[in-house]
């Protein structure tokens, strides 16, 4: 049994059917976690100045960029090994640089108050063994981590839920849009209008307050009154959620702490984004957009976006594609400054990089640590032999070359 790096699921029940020093099938797998094992459609080769080059060279280049920058900026991470993580941040501290990655713009802010212990959370273990009602707010958990309702959530048999989810289990979902996850919920969903999760919450907390709420009444006090029958609930808040309430995050804390027997879950998507901001927090407090200047400074000007806009001269990429995911707006800036690339396949943002670094795919051609979403550490497996560094090396040869 192997352990797939496809979601921050992780699940470690996969099977591989090894080829030729290739993996021909996998079994257990979901369509992203076999997309992911399967490698690279398009293998990234080493390059400078968008011309083929060593792999020896490439990095040269690559740490003279950032030697000779003012303001280098490293971002990713989430798709990399807690090893290569914590290489980054040493490497970012050497250079004084801005360090950010993909949950400054998804799921950071509630990582983040979990990890300050605003919210009660447990383990998707805890889960499968002990929920009776489950919440996926904002979240399509169905097509974004095929496998958690049938492994972690709704349909196992848990210990203490043996009769599954035809008798033991309640599932809920709140969304914008009826999705797949919300039709497998028996009739147990709430429709809200785009941006209107605030509205919701404050009525919903009327609601178990014993008050009338003003919003939907009915369904409201409908809902108010399974969630006070939960033996033990989980709330999986997914980017519809985060997204909705960004500017007034917080207000979800009350929410919670009106629910005792509820715990708060993530849903992550990227296999290690967890790992990189317990890392980060453990080292400055914070789990994104941190600038290194003697000590850890946290502002929002040290986000990817805002920081493209305005300040960075460099950008080292580690295992994301930015190109493919941040606003329009901010494009142009990236293609004016030098990008170096670390990953292993060919991306958007490989295609416009001054400097690409081709390396191993983790939990494939090299193991390592990582984190689940529900903060369990999880050791990836290597199932096959390469000849390609994995970004913790890399990593360090550019920290040599500094």
């Amino acid at each position: 049994m192997v352990t797939c790096p496809g979601c921050a699921l992780l699940c470690d029940d996969i099977e591989v059917v090894v080829e030729n020093n290739r993996i021909k099938e996998t079994r257990n797998t979901c369509r992203r976690g076999a997309a992911r094992m399967k490698g690279c459609v398009n293998r990234l080769a080493p390059s400078v100045a968008q011309k083929p080059d060593d792999i020896e060279n490439a990095i040269k280049k690559a740490a003279a960029i950032l030697q000779n920058a003012k303001s280098p900026m490293l971002f990713g991470w989430s798709n990399s090994t807690c090893e290569a993580q914590l290489e980054g941040i040493q490497l970012a501290k050497k250079m004084s640089a801005i360090m950010d990655d993909t949950s400054s713009f998804c799921q950071g802010l509630l990582i983040e108050r979990i990890l300050q212990k605003k919210f009660r959370t447990c383990t998707l273990d805890d889960i499968r063994n002990k929920a009776d009602v489950l919440v996926y707010w904002g979240s399509d958990a169905q097509d974004s981590q095929p496998r958690h309702l049938s492994r972690f959530s709704y349909f196992p048999r848990g210990e203490l839920r043996q009769r599954g989810y035809e008798e033991d289990r309640i599932a809920i979902a709140i969304d914008v849009r009826e999705s797949n996850t919300a039709k497998i919920c028996k009739g147990h969903f709430y429709r809200i209008p785009p941006k209107g999760d605030r509205e919701f919450i404050l009525a919903l907390m009327d609601a178990l307050s014993g008050k009338v709420p003003a919003y939907e009444p009915k369904k409201m006090l409908e809902l108010a009154a399974i969630l006070k029958k939960a033996e033990f609930g989980a709330i999986f808040v997914g980017l519809g959620l985060t997204y909705s309430i960004k500017d007034d995050f917080d207000i979800l804390i009350p929410l919670a702490d009106k629910l005792p027997n509820f715990n708060i879950m993530p849903m992550v998507g990227h296999y290690n984004m967890r790992g990189f901001n317990e890392a980060l927090f453990k080292e400055t407090g914070f789990v994104n957009r941190v600038k290194f200047d003697g000590k850890a400074i946290h502002d929002s000007r040290y986000s990817i976006v805002e920081a493209l806009r305005k300040s960075i001269d460099a950008l080292l990429v580690v295992g994301s594609d930015p190109l493919s995911s941040l606003p329009r707006s901010v494009i142009p800036h990236l293609a004016n400054i030098p990008v170096i690339c670390i990953d292993p396949c060919v991306t958007l943002t490989s295609k416009i990089a001054a400097v690409t670094i081709p390396c191993a795919v983790s939990g494939v051609e090299t193991g390592g640590s990582t984190v689940r979403m529900d903060g369990k550490r999880v050791e990836l497996s290597k199932c096959i032999e390469s000849n390609y560094l994995n970004d913790k090396e890399i990593l360090a040869r550019l920290m040599e070359a500094l």
